[in-house]
């Protein structure tokens, strides 16, 4: 049982399970008590909630667990009755009002085009990554188009964390691509290996270094494989994580980065190299267009990017209208070699396709994908952007100019819920990422959410922060977490009440034993105690 802490008491807490060997990412749940050890802050039946995370295909489990009266993955309080608003819509199916719509239907994607043309298409990833090679590929469109075929390859799940198997499940992902070149009415085959940016958020040199050389390995065996094939082969990537896993001061940074990525053209015959001509200056939304020069097919209005081909053979080849898009998950290029742990590990595969083929660099964060300007790239904007051939505008940043021109505090759903709590007499619930720089959200968009809480005279707030360390130096939950007491304090609002890392909190594998851990958390207070000072 902990004792009663300092002024800051939740920061306090996590700086202390610090000293215990715990770490943001995976940490234990805290959680709030009063001096008889009862739980502050539960949510009980008609409280409403914010969840103001970002991207949502994390954030559906938890949100299934606290809203669908079917579920039945675990125990739930069967007479819990929540009213929740979430920051962008998570699912169609969620029982819950949304703050932030998309301002367009992202439509004829490559996909999409590629369906349209009676094209057959394959889609290869691990099931870590499922979401990403068809959600976010197709535009946020959840279902198939006609003739797309998706193989989820099952994530390794008998290991705690990754770097226990760097290698993860990538052989199996070679392995069913090669067995769908068999399929000779295929046109598209779209591959994502995994690997460098599941380990690169992991602080484990050694387990990064094999992982980037799994995917190197198992890339040259899909190349040879395509090679016989006659299929053109496009190698790229959606972010930079490992070739840039220092700070400059030596410290770890597991996040993404702001690396350009590389574009490399494969011909089915290595004498055709010099019959292809890439032009410099692209991004991530000039690879659809150029997939579909590839394959002679026109490329729809709505997408503005353009095709890197500057030159391709004037007779087409056997096979030349049949392409492989290989997507190295998070591995960015850097010709620096300090913090470059893609440099350090062997790659013979991608050193000699950057020596033998058109080889460029793709732009991949910030403005580039539709993010804030000077931030980092992430899977879901980089898979969205290849998919979509055009810039679509990132919700952070859509949210960002709302906050900023004012009706961020006027939003009918934020509106909703706070005038609801107030009204009904109900406690109000802010819970979501605690993070400058994750994709999954901001504290800016936290921050402002306090300031309209003040603003509507809320009078019980409580505070549900979720930790993690991707892209964060060290330790730097505890930090904010201090901010946001602060702030609360300055403003006399409320409190954090409770605090998990978001191992627990944002699966997507349905790892049902992680969710019910934040569940049990937020609804029945089970936890680390925090003795709340008097």
């Amino acid at each position: 049982m902990q004792e009663a802490l300092g002024k800051y008491q939740m920061a306090e807490a996590v700086r202390e399970a610090y000293g215990s060997g715990e770490d943001d990412e995976t940490l234990e749940p805290r959680v709030l008590v009063d001096p008889r050890g009862n739980p502050i802050g539960r949510f009980r039946d008609g409280d409403y909630i914010i969840f103001y995370n970002l991207r949502g295909e994390r954030e559906v489990e938890l949100c299934q667990s606290l809203l669908d009266r079917e579920f039945s993955h675990f125990p739930v309080r069967k007479n819990l009755r929540l009213n929740m608003v979430t920051m962008i819509p998570y699912h169609q199916e969620l029982k819950a009002r949304v703050a932030f719509s998309p301002e367009e239907e992202i439509r004829d994607t490559l996909s999409e085009i590629l369906s349209r043309h009676g094209l057959r298409q394959v889609k290869v990833s691990e099931s870590e990554k499922a979401i990403h090679v068809s959600y976010f590929l197709n535009g946020k469109t959840r279902e198939p188009f006609p003739g797309e075929k998706r193989i989820a390859v099952p994530t390794p799940k008998d290991v705690a964390q990754f770097d226990h198997k760097p290698e993860m499940n990538a052989y199996a992902v070679a392995d069913a691509v090669i067995q769908s070149f068999q399929t000779r009415q295929v046109s598209f085959w779209f591959a994502n290996f995994a690997n460098i940016d599941v380990l690169g958020h992991i602080e484990n040199e050694a387990a990064i270094r094999k992982a980037v050389e799994a995917v190197d390995s198992n890339l040259g065996r899909c190349l040879e494989a395509a090679r016989q094939a006659g299929v053109v082969t496009i190698v790229t990537a959606d972010h930079g994580t490992a070739e840039k896993w220092l700070y400059p001061d030596g410290t770890i940074d597991t996040g993404h980065t702001d690396s350009p990525v590389p574009f490399i053209l494969v011909p089915p015959r290595s004498e055709g190299a010099s019959s292809w001509k890439l032009r410099s200056g692209g991004g991530l939304t000039d690879v659809a267009p150029t997939v579909l020069e590839v394959l002679d097919i026109p490329k729809p209005p709505v997408m503005t990017g353009q095709s890197l081909l500057l030159k391709k053979p004037m007779k087409k080849g056997s096979g030349e209208n049949r392409v492989l898009l290989i997507l190295l998950d998070g591995w960015g290029y850097r010709s620096e070699t300090y913090g470059n742990l893609i440099a350090k590990a062997r790659t013979p595969v991608m050193d000699k396709l950057q020596e033998r083929y058109p080889f460029i660099t793709l732009e991949a964060s910030g403005e580039a994908v539709g993010l804030p300007r000077g931030t980092v790239g992430n899977s879901e904007a980089g898979h969205l952007h290849i998919g979509a051939g055009r810039r679509i505008l990132s919700d952070r940043l859509v949210i960002d100019r709302a906050i900023q021109d004012g009706t961020f505090f006027h939003n009918d759903a934020f509106l909703w819920a706070i005038k609801g709590a107030r009204k009904e007499g109900k406690n109000f619930h802010l819970m979501g990422i605690v993070s400058f720089f994750s994709s999954h959200g901001s504290m800016d968009h936290l921050m402002a959410l306090f300031k309209l809480a003040k603003q509507e005279s809320v009078e019980n707030l409580y505070h549900h922060a979720m930790l993690g360390r991707r892209g964060e130096r060290k330790e730097s939950g505890a930090r904010y977490l201090e901010t946001i007491e602060k702030e609360l304090e300055n403003l006399r609002l409320g409190r954090i009440v409770s605090v998990i890392g978001r191992y627990w909190s944002l699966d997507r594998e349905e790892n049902w034993d992680r969710i019910e851990k934040t569940y049990r958390m937020l609804v029945y207070g089970e936890g680390q105690k925090v003795f709340l000072r008097p």
